[in-house]
């Protein structure tokens, strides 16, 4: 079977500006794909090419088996939710949600019953009279979602439709899209440039960065096993830190010497021959510094630290140290003794390491 989205060697310009770099990409049905990055990467300006409101320069886009590279957005079989909602103002909530119905000359009955099916399953039948002055911010976009679920199309298209709400409700929204998509089965794509909500909320990730993908893969891939130092360091909260570090084989496995401010290096040695230059940025999740009395894994190795800043966060401390002349975070339990100021042996789990290029950024291991 084909992918419902298929995008191959797309590109595309704005003059002599090249927006968008050679971009390949797909997703079979019931995928939710996140195209993720900072301002200004193209996310949103892919997001526009599938939708067929921004045309392409080069390349094609196939969905559902048919090549839509030239075809009008009407004919696309998409449904698109905004960040603005673009609801009209003066119909009712039952209205917006039927208009595109209506519009296309499905019958009445059955305009009422997907009304009705979908007002349930957003759990807004209470406000099926209203109008969107009357709403809040997440009734709103509920309502947005409605209009594109009654059209029942290959391809759900979400352009950050949740960046105008407060974070409480935020974090309700993403639950909900989370559970209709699990729901309904159906295949989307989302524009974020919040990767939390990239991580909760996708099977198949696209990290962007000035118009060229960086890596394409599951949120536990992303996560665990980034690309390059950009990848490192954008996903994840508090980020990779990406520490210098000196390695060498020792015949053990690859001994690793990361430089302290206060005296001689630390020295770890990891278990495995990695084959690694002599210069290396160590990649290390907050969640893989930890004290060596909860650091339980085999391939944890201890090293002294001399704490800089304690941050309490209520079931976590973050602590702050000095380590190869960047500032290194570590995620300890609530109850540590940890203090500013002071040494504290905390436990490097080597198993969870990535290693990268100085120069390319690339990732080795």
């Amino acid at each position: 079977m084909a992918p419902i989205l298929d995008i191959k060697n797309l590109y595309k310009n704005y003059g002599a500006v090249e927006i968008l770099k050679d971009i390949n990409v797909s997703i079979e049905q019931g995928e939710f794909l996140v195209l993720v990055g900072p301002s200004g990467c193209g996310k949103s300006t892919l997001l526009n090419c599938i939708a067929g409101l921004e045309p392409i320069t080069r390349g094609e886009l196939h969905i559902g088996g048919r090549n839509m590279t030239d075809v009008s957005p009407k004919n696309r079989d998409i449904a698109m939710v905004f960040q603005s909602y673009a609801l009209y103002p003066t119909m009712t909530v039952a209205k917006n949600i039927t208009f595109g119905m209506k519009v296309r000359g499905v019958d009445q009955a059955t305009q009422q019953e997907k009304l009705q099916q979908v007002a349930r399953q957003l759990q807004i039948e209470q406000l099926l009279n209203r109008r969107p002055g009357q709403l809040s911010g997440g009734q709103r976009q509920r309502v947005a979602m409605g209009r594109a679920l009654v059209r029942d199309p290959k391809l759900f298209l979400f352009d950050e439709p949740l960046s105008n709400l407060d974070a409480k409700l935020r974090v309700e929204m993403r639950t909900e899209i989370k559970e209709l998509h699990q729901r309904l089965g159906a295949s989307m794509v989302y524009v974020t440039h919040d990767q939390i909500e990239a991580m909760t909320l996708a099977t198949k990730i696209v990290v962007m960065k000035g118009g060229v993908i960086q890596q394409i893969g599951s949120p536990a891939e992303i996560y665990n096993r980034p690309a390059n130092l950009f990848v490192a360091d954008f996903m994840g909260n508090p980020a990779m830190n990406l520490i210098p570090a000196k390695t060498r084989a020792n015949g053990v496995g690859t001994k690793i010497e990361i430089a302290r401010k206060d005296g001689a290096p630390i020295v770890l040695t990891d278990t495995q021959n990695r084959n690694l230059p002599e210069d290396v940025i160590l990649g290390v999740r907050p969640e893989d510094i930890g004290e060596p009395d909860h650091r339980a894994s085999q391939t944890a190795q201890a090293a002294e630290c001399m704490v800089d800043i304690v941050e309490p966060a209520g079931a976590d401390t973050f602590v702050v140290m000095q380590l190869g002349g960047k500032h290194v975070t570590a995620r300890l339990h609530s109850e540590t003794s940890a203090q500013p100021g002071k040494r504290q042996q905390l436990a490097f789990d080597l198993g969870k390491v990535s290693y990268f290029a100085p120069d390319t950024g690339q990732r080795l291991n």
